[in-house]
């Protein structure tokens, strides 16, 4: 039998390698404990010396002095300021889950202070990502002497500066790229600003909302110094980890560092159901246990964007910040069937993006664009072309506004910085706008341009996607035989969790095993159980592979043949009593 180590070539055309080391449990029945916690710490970078603090993430251990970062003090001296002058403050977010659970943490923060603080979120469809002049103009005619912009205003220079000429402060809380200008603001907090020093630089991976608990506790700290808390309660900020956890997660940052200790400590929150939004939202979903990293990206997070993608774009933030249980249940449940709404879009576009594929089979970056695709599932259906291409994938939806311009979403692959090649199209004059971060972007294009964006971005990035796809491999953690997939090795692999972009869910290969059964469930899953020479079976799926190389091979040539299986190893409790099942994502022969 081939061992896994020896696997170049892969179902899916991949060399098998392990992550740190061999870490092969052989045939062992026995539970694994803490050396195994160990190696998949050491086996993500965490130094020996630095295990305990990674081992059990607290904020006590990850958090940063806030002042570190450029304007901070500013932005808390200035909020600190119209709180207690009790000014007019509005909160304007962005569309999508960070943009709602940010604007959600600081009018949550500004109830406990004493201040009715508005919202504002802009539409998808009739005002795009960003702020817009009009309406911070709009909003300071309404009575607004402070707006702050949360997942957004880092590249809006105009807006900004027509806010400024209306006597109206903005701060800027982002976290995407921004330009070496800096557009006029009264503070703009961003870990990725191009002057940031490098202490402060080094926490670029965090999603805006991270960045707005960050401003939430030098808010707090700024009040303290001025006596505000003499006579009064100050704010439980830890009561809102719960909305960070789901906002960090939703927008796919990097769970490293002072991420996993956010949302490791938000998951513990959210278990409480204190918040009553986030409560009904859980029951939306069905969930009957507290909420794992996974549901919150897969289950919680579809759901709040579901308002921004192709409903009202508001009721993310209202469901996040209502104190009326029953308004609670009634925006989830709005959602829900929005979220299902979303569903049956999606797979239209992605069936017309998918048509266009193969013409652009010579291509490093795939450019689609059609008319009349919704704008508001565009960068859903790049992820999923991306995830089957193995490229980077631009999905532009033509005549998405008044003047016919394409409106654009990016998702890329390791290795390759999308988001900088976009604001470098932007800068050469390419793009009516564009930005984001390495992994995602957004653009506004003139259709006239698509095929000099197309042909610009080829020439960029062929040599970085040559060299990612090139060096691309499945990384695993640990080989074992069938009878060593347990819920209680599932159990030990999660405590080195929460797992996500930047902190990788252990990746496990169990075989040899043959596939007694192997078929299709639902629209393209491959549904599988394997039998091992230990007498042990286990059940398998590796979902969306139907039309995948994996997926056929599974299908049709493993018939009778010694297979390895790759994938995340994960409690199936639909029985009644819980058991160990597979979650595939690559395969090779044994034999």
């Amino acid at each position: 039998m081939i061992p896994v180590t020896a696997i170049t070539r892969s179902l899916s055309g991949q060399a098998w390698r392990w992550r740190g080391g061999n870490m092969d449990m052989g045939s062992t029945d026995s539970a694994p404990g803490d050396d195994l916690v160990t190696q998949l710490l050491m086996s993500r970078g965490v130094a020996r010396e630095d295990l305990e603090r990674h081992r059990r993430p607290t904020l006590r251990d990850f958090l940063p002095d806030p002042s570190i970062f450029r304007d901070m003090d500013s932005a808390a001296i200035r909020l600190s300021d119209a709180i207690l002058s009790n000014e007019q403050i509005t909160i304007y977010g962005d569309y999508d889950v960070d943009g709602a659970t940010s604007a959600a943490l600081l009018v949550l923060l500004l109830r406990d202070l004493g201040v009715l603080a508005r919202h504002y979120i802009p539409d998808r469809l009739l005002e795009g990502y960003g702020p817009s002049g009009e309406a911070l103009v709009r909003l300071a005619g309404e009575g607004s002497t402070l707006i702050i912009t949360v997942d957004c205003g880092a590249m809006a220079h105009e807006a900004l500066a027509a806010a400024h000429a209306v006597g109206v402060d903005v701060i800027v809380v982002d976290h995407h790229k921004c330009s070496s200008e800096l557009p006029m603001a009264a503070a703009l907090v961003n870990p990725n600003r191009l002057d940031e020093c490098d202490e402060a630089a080094s926490y670029g991976h965090l999603a805006a909302v991270g960045v707005a608990f960050l401003l939430a506790i030098a808010t707090v700290r700024e009040l303290r110094g001025r006596g505000h808390f003499e006579k009064r309660k100050a704010p439980d900020l830890m009561r809102l980890l719960d909305l960070v956890a789901l906002g960090t997660v939703a927008d796919v940052a990097q769970l490293k560092g002072l991420n996993r200790a956010l949302v490791s400590q938000g998951l513990k929150i959210m278990a409480r159901r204190e918040n009553i939004g986030l409560s009904a939202l859980i029951d939306a979903s069905r969930l009957t246990r507290a909420p794992t990293c996974s549901d919150l990206g897969f289950a919680l997070g579809p759901r709040i964007n579901a308002g921004g993608r192709v409903g009202e774009a508001t009721l993310g933030v209202r469901l996040l910040t209502t104190q009326d249980p029953d308004e609670a249940r009634s925006i989830a449940a709005q959602l829900s069937l929005l979220n299902e709404e979303r569903r049956g879009i999606e797979q239209e576009v992605q069936e017309a993006a998918e048509a266009q594929v193969a013409a652009q089979h010579n291509r490093a970056v795939l450019v689609l664009a059609g008319h009349g695709w919704h704008p508001g599932v565009i960068g859903i259906v790049a992820g999923r072309i991306k995830e089957k291409t193995g490229k980077p994938s631009l999905v532009i939806a033509l005549d998405a506004d008044e003047a016919g311009n394409g409106k654009g979403s990016g998702r890329s692959i390791a290795g390759v910085d999308l988001g900088s090649a976009i604001m470098a199209a932007r800068e050469a004059g390419m793009l009516i706008a564009g930005g984001g971060h390495a992994m995602a972007c957004g653009l506004t294009i003139d259709p006239a341009r698509l095929a000099e964006l197309g042909d610009w971005l080829n020439e960029r990035l062929a040599r970085d996607i040559s060299g990612a796809r090139a060096s691309q491999s499945l990384l695993l953690d640990l080989s074992l035989s069938p009878g060593g997939l347990t819920p209680e090795l599932v159990e030990t692999l999660e405590t080195a969790g929460p797992f996500g972009i930047g902190w990788p869910g252990p990746r496990v290969a169990v075989g040899p095993v043959r596939l007694v059964k192997c078929d299709l469930v639902g629209a393209d899953h491959v549904r599988m159980v394997a039998s091992g020479a230990d007498g042990r079976s286990f059940k398998a799926i590796a979902f969306r592979a139907a039309q995948t190389e994996l997926g056929q091979a599974l299908l049709h040539g493993s018939r009778g043949r010694h297979l390895w299986l790759a994938g995340r190893a994960k409690i199936d409790d639909w029985a009644s009593r819980p058991a160990a099942e597979l979650h595939v994502e690559d395969a090779a022969f044994a034999d």
